[in-house]
């Protein structure tokens, strides 16, 4: 017994030992380094300036990485997302479209929602947004056929009369790929809780940027449930919690009608043919806007304006004022 009580303190003592020996949890930054270092097999890094290897990734874009990362944390609103999007992540996915997917219990299908950067037809918006559409259901049935993984899809390569008017529509935007990926349930591919379609204008490796894809796919993923899960929460809430009154800001409605073509990514010259005025009348109204609400630049605006409610849908465009 004597023998026994003499293991059981040497190992209390040694655990002891152990504890104290234990270095402190390291920062939050280093944490998520090496999460996504041991999430994908990356080859090995290049210089500071890029990869050295196919489909390896530098140690700038390893930081950019890691810092998106962290902000995605702090994203809880969709114009929140939309910064994140157009900050973060377009050091690591540049893209002009994204389309973002989530399932939802309740209708017991996938519903979409549309962020774009660049001016697109009403028709093709509704195609992307609308998850039992002949396009977003080819993508989802190419992603199931590669078994889950990171895809780039050539927009030519999309098949079915059903596809005719669509496919030219993402031409004559400058989508000639889409890079597509999401997450299913375990076990039950067709079962899939989040899909994701990227598009860009112009063109880059595309192992990097499946690589890049399937790093950011626990973030995306998580990121959008929870901004999704936010704004049922808020429309869900008391109708004398959401009948505040909204903030003030001043925008004159000449100045709403900007901000609407501003987040359909139309440039000063552009909004000027729009509204029959000068590009240089556009551009003095676009500084009073940022002025007034405080913002650094245009997606920033449009960010805050939709998170006073001072926008209509998307996609709309002269209907949303």
């Amino acid at each position: 017994m004597q023998e026994l009580r003499s293991g059981q303190q040497g190992s209390e003592c040694a655990a002891d030992a152990f504890v104290r020996d234990v270095p402190a949890a390291p920062p939050l930054h280093e944490r998520l380094l090496h999460q996504v270092l041991e999430g994908a097999a990356m080859g090995k890094p290049g210089d500071a300036g890029g990869a050295s290897e196919p489909g390896a990734i530098g140690s700038e874009q390893m930081e950019a990485l890691v810092r998106a990362v962290e902000a995605s944390l702090e994203v809880r609103r969709r114009y929140q997302f939309f910064v994140w999007t157009q900050s973060n992540l377009q050091a690591l996915l540049p893209h002009q479209l994204a389309v973002c997917g989530a399932y939802q219990r309740q209708r017991r299908e996938l519903e979409f929602e549309v962020f774009n950067s660049v001016s697109l037809p009403a028709s093709l918006l509704e195609c992307l947004g609308d998850a039992r559409s002949a396009l977003m259901l080819q993508l989802q049935g190419r992603w199931i056929d590669q078994r889950c993984k990171p895809l780039l899809l050539r927009v030519d390569s999309l098949a079915g009369l059903a596809l005719a008017p669509v496919c030219p529509a993402l031409t004559e935007a400058g989508f000639g790929e889409l890079l597509v990926h999401g997450v299913s349930r375990p076990q039950r591919p067709s079962e899939i809780e989040s899909f994701f379609v990227f598009a860009s204008s112009g063109r880059g490796s595309s192992g990097q940027q499946r690589m890049m894809m399937e790093l950011l796919m626990p973030y995306l993923h998580g990121t959008w449930l929870r901004v999704q899960a936010t704004e049922r929460e808020l429309n869900e809430a008391p109708r004398s919690v959401l009948l505040r009154r909204p903030p003030s800001s001043g925008i004159t409605e000449r100045e709403r009608e900007i901000l609407c073509w501003l987040r359909e990514g139309m440039s000063n010259q552009q909004i000027g043919e729009q509204l029959s005025i000068s590009a240089l009348t556009v551009k003095n109204h676009v500084q009073k806007i940022l002025r007034k609400l405080g913002a650094a630049n245009r997606a920033q605006a449009v960010a805050r304006a939709m998170s006073m409610s001072l926008l209509g849908p998307a996609g709309s465009g002269q209907e949303q004022v």
